[in-house]
């Protein structure tokens, strides 16, 4: 299924929300350090996850770490510097979709890295702030998935 990239996550509420949507698309969760809370945290649980939900994620020590470990074919930047929308992009099944933090978007050396095959953006209205990270992931996420006709879906 897709893969669902977390960079440095900071929001205990946002990445509890994005577990229980990893579990629910069937995607595989992948966080890169640091994190700024405890993945044990009181506020995890609060988004109401079960022990199983946290099967379908890997951790990883930085950017580097994470390329090396996954080496992934394609991988898309989600920000609001990319230059494609969202729905402009023919997903594929093991694609990768990065998200950064919550507070400073993903840092040029990740947003434009060589292992990146586009930078895309989900639009907005002019002067808006960006959508909360758990509803940008569903968008972008759900988007590929009913592109694949919602395979495995019940």
């Amino acid at each position: 299924m897709f893969n669902i990239v977390l960079f440095e996550p900071e929001i205990p509420p946002n990445t509890g929300n994005i577990i229980r949507l990893a579990a629910n698309t069937g995607s595989m969760l992948h966080i890169i350090e640091p994190i700024s809370f405890e993945l044990d945290d009181k506020r995890l649980r609060r988004a109401g996850l079960d022990y199983g939900e946290w099967q379908d994620m890997q951790i990883y020590k930085d950017w580097n770490n994470f390329i090396e470990q996954t080496q992934p074919q394609r991988l898309f930047t989600i920000s609001t510097k990319g230059q494609k929308f969202y729905h402009d992009i023919d997903f594929t099944l093991d694609d990768y979709l990065v998200f950064g933090p919550e507070t400073r978007g993903l840092p040029d050396p990740v947003l434009y890295h060589s292992a990146v095959t586009e930078q895309v953006r989900i639009p907005m209205t002019a002067n808006s702030r960006s959508m909360n990270l758990s509803n940008s992931v569903s968008v972008i996420v759900y988007e590929a998935w009913r592109q694949q006709n919602f395979i495995n879906a019940t």
